[in-house]
């Protein structure tokens, strides 16, 4: 049965009755769904389940309101929600339980995150958009608390960017605006610091947003009272409710199992937000848990017989079915004879999933088991091999896991021999990891042509006269170009509109583009990604202000868990193009002189990070990430903005290249590497150190992910046979990153003949003003002995030591 969702407005009897029996039909197959995935949980077939039982009915109702054109942000319960929209069966959910690797039978993933996480596809393969607006659209789910949430305001807020900015193209993306952003969140996941910051900005933005609260009044084993203020979420949140003086939200409250009282809560929700950009709250009450919170308890343990009792009673699907019955549109022969056909139909497309998943595995292993028979007969190790294929021929339902280390192993065995049955047990194993692996690691970054690393590097032009401004002037007048020459093109955060950012390079811009383009926003870093996110999911090329880098760790989990998976998660089906702009490097103080770049190298895998040394190369890598659809972090140096730079002819145009270190001066005993504030000094002591005979080579790394994809620090040490590292990171921090990356990845170190060192920042945040950056960082000072101690080692005559 394809679902074919509608409202209840302006129907006919019949019609209404079809609706419901059809919607009575989805339900139970998503019931059954749960039922039976607990059970393939249980019996190891997969490893972990969370399911949408008891929360059917209102998934129901909001699938009647949802429309082509609208996103949902929501969380692991919501499967009858997609079952209702027609975009996910009873055998692909399935698929998404076992964590089947084909895109194709389980469209949700891949296999890469557990059940009950849904999206819908984006992107097409050649990495262009489809058409959003002709689809019902679910963004890439999380499982991280009220993680959902923040992007959802960006979703949102495109549909308020659409209806308002003539000169923005909507083809593929919009109906001037009136698409709506559904959320939905657990009642205990509006604890969360996240959902408080969504929801306080969606009601000063005025967007249009639905957020649904599926409230089954516990979170895992606490009740409702343990989470929130008076026990219930809307009666906390009564004061954001909007009045005829003050704009806030719409705020609605129903019960769970009330089939018609759903039905129209939803339908008003739509209205209200779509019609009139009102954010709205349903609340939807009296919900149950008939199998607990997850496969990983029992719910029997923490609540008491009564309450159980009463979840029994008032169970949606239970209640749904009676008012069927007492109201005489269907009869309980036909009910049960249709559960029944809904019942063999669910457990045919579980065992069809369960084949569909087995059936690749199988024929490799009966691959292997051949290959491996071949390999013993000739092997003198034959016997340990044979155990090998014994223990590989019991296991019947086989993981690819099982066929990599079974295979792998015998290898052990077959040291030091040589014959052709080696040599194919050899290629069936290169073959079957080079297909397999990319099915768990692709998409990690972009894989079609426009991907950064692909826009070709434009270098700035100059007039004769070589005006020479501050770098903040550079970065503002590219922006205006930038703004000019993409409509779809906004930027927004804290103090970013009215005064231009904290260092103007924004200066004008508003009066110039208008609030919607360069825009202000509270104190509030998640939700700043968030918008951006959900503005980049829907088109837009938003950038997104975080005013300085320490700040970037409130956002820190948006950013890793959402940001920067996404493309991974969806297997390339879903975009973000999200800018992050920040500054940073060389501040002073404990709060604001974090250089956290170890940590953000590796916690925003998926995204670049871009680390400029001055105003010109933060410039060109905006005008590059334009002309590109990936995600990256910019990190300009703070202390940059009134330092002097020749200002570019061909502003807009230039282009940073993505992935390629610069070097800036040459040399003969040592290599320098550095980034950000910190390489202008070392640059200096460069100079310092020819003084006393060292000739060292300066090479700023300026992209660290990715770094140095031509390898031309390991052209460098070519020359001169040494490295040291300087980083204002902790000691372990980034510097430790470069040093593998240029060591182990770029084989680096078959060219050293000193030891390769790091000067890093103390492991402790500097105290205030000038002497905490000097005793806490790497100052010229530092700098110029650990060169002059490296050059001490190699030759005491012609460097006795210093100190």
């Amino acid at each position: 049965m394809k679902p074919n969702p509608s409202t209840s407005n302006d129907i006919s009897f019949d019609d209404f009755q079809s609706q419901i029996l059809q919607d009575y039909e989805i339900a139970v197959i998503s019931r059954e769904c749960s039922l039976l995935g607990r059970r393939e949980v249980l019996s190891g077939k997969a490893k972990f389940g969370i399911f949408g039982d008891g929360k059917e009915l209102p998934q129901l109702a909001m699938a009647r309101a949802f429309q082509n054109g609208d996103f949902r942000s929501g969380y692991y319960r919501d499967q009858t929600f997609m079952m209702a929209l027609g975009l996910l069966d009873a055998k692909e959910f399935f698929h998404g339980l076992y964590a089947t690797t084909d895109l194709k039978q389980e469209p949700m993933s891949a296999g890469r995150q557990m059940g009950g996480h849904f999206m819908t596809h984006s992107i097409n393969e050649d990495g262009s958009w489809k058409d959003l607006t002709k689809q019902k659209n679910s963004s890439a789910d999380i499982s991280c608390t009220a993680g959902q949430m923040p992007r959802l305001l960006g979703l949102a807020q495109a549909s308020k960017i659409y209806r308002n900015l003539e000169e923005v193209d909507q083809t593929n993306f919009s109906n001037n605006g009136n698409e709506v952003a559904w959320g939905t969140i657990g009642n205990a996941s509006t604890s969360e610091g996240h959902f408080f910051e969504t929801l306080n900005a969606a009601g000063v933005m005025q967007v249009p947003m639905v957020i649904s609260i599926w409230d089954d009044e516990y979170g895992i084993s606490v009740p409702s009272e343990f989470h929130t203020t008076k026990g219930s979420i809307s009666e906390a949140l009564k004061g954001l409710q909007r009045d005829e003086d003050s704009l806030g939200f719409e705020i609605l409250k129903v019960k769970g199992w009330d089939y018609t009282g759903l039905i129209h809560t939803f339908e008003n929700a739509s209205d209200i937000a779509r019609e009139n950009h009102v954010p709205v709250l349903i609340h939807v009450t009296e919900l149950t848990q008939p199998q607990g919170h997850s496969t990983s308890g029992s719910h029997e343990r923490y609540k008491s017989a009564e309450r159980l009792q009463w979840e029994r009673e008032n169970d949606c699907n239970k209640r749904f079915r009676e008012w069927i019955l007492e109201n005489n549109i269907s009869t309980e022969a036909e009910l049960k004879n249709l559960e029944r056909e809904i019942k063999q139909k669910v457990r045919n497309s579980k065992k069809e999933a369960w084949a569909e998943f087995l059936r690749p595995h199988h024929e490799s292993k009966k691959q292997l088991i051949q290959l491996l028979n071949s390999v013993a007969a000739k092997s003198s190790n034959r016997n340990f091999i044979e155990k090998i294929k014994n223990d590989l021929i019991a296991i019947e339902e086989p993981l690819k896991k099982d066929l990599a280390s079974k295979s792998r192993k015998a290898l052990h065995y077959l040291v030091g021999e040589e014959f052709q049955e080696k040599k194919q047990l050899q290629k069936w194993i290169n073959d079957f990891l080079k297909n397999t692996q990319p099915k768990f690691s692709s998409h990690l970054y972009g894989e079609n042509a426009n991907v950064a690393t692909n826009v070709e590097t434009i270098l700035p032009s100059y007039s004769n006269e070589g005006e020479e401004v501050d770098g903040r002037i550079i970065l503002r007048d590219n922006f205006d170009v930038l703004f000019g020459k993409y409509p779809q093109a906004m930027v927004f955060g804290e103090d970013t509109g009215g005064i231009g950012d904290v260092n103007q390079g924004l200066e004008g811009l508003q009066k110039k583009y208008g609030e919607l383009r360069i825009a202000d926003t509270g104190i509030r870093e998640t939700t700043i990604i968030g918008q951006g996110i959900g503005l980049a999911m829907r088109g837009l090329r938003p950038i997104a202000e975080i005013q300085y880098l320490d700040y970037i760790l409130y956002a820190l989990q948006t950013l890793s868990d959402d940001l920067a998976t996404l493309l991974y998660r969806t297997v390339g089906k879903q975009k973000a193009p999200l800018i992050v702009r920040t500054r940073g490097h060389r501040l002073e103080g404990i709060w604001h002189s974090g250089s956290p770049m170890g940590g953000l190298i590796h916690l925003l895998r998926g995204m670049h990070i871009l680390v400029p040394r001055n105003m010109t190369q933060a410039a060109g890598f905006y005008n590059t990430l334009m002309k590109s659809d990936e995600p990256a972090l910019v990190i300009e140096s703070l202390n940059g903005y009134r330092l002097k730079e020749k200002k570019p002819t061909n502003l807009g145009e230039f282009c940073t290249p993505i992935g390629k270190v610069e070097t800036l001066k040459e040399g003969t005993d040592i290599t320098l590497l550095s980034y950000g504030s910190t390489l202008r000094i070392v640059e200096k002591v460069a100079i310092e150190l020819q003084e006393v005979g060292i000739d060292a080579e300066v090479i700023d790394a300026q992209s660290l992910l990715p770094f140095d994809l031509e390898h031309d620090v390991v052209k460098s040490l070519k020359k001169t046979n040494r490295l040291l590292i300087i980083d204002e990171d902790v000691p372990g921090g980034c510097s430790a990153y470069l040093l593998q990356e240029i060591l182990e990845k770029q084989g680096g170190y078959q060219y050293l003949d000193s030891a390769p060192q790091t000067l890093a920042a103390r492991a402790h945040r500097p105290a205030y003003a000038s002497d905490g950056d000097y005793f806490s960082k790497p100052n010229a000072e530092d700098i110029f002995e650990k060169v002059y101690e490296i050059m001490n080692e190699v030759d005491p005559k012609s460097y006795p030591t210093l100190r």
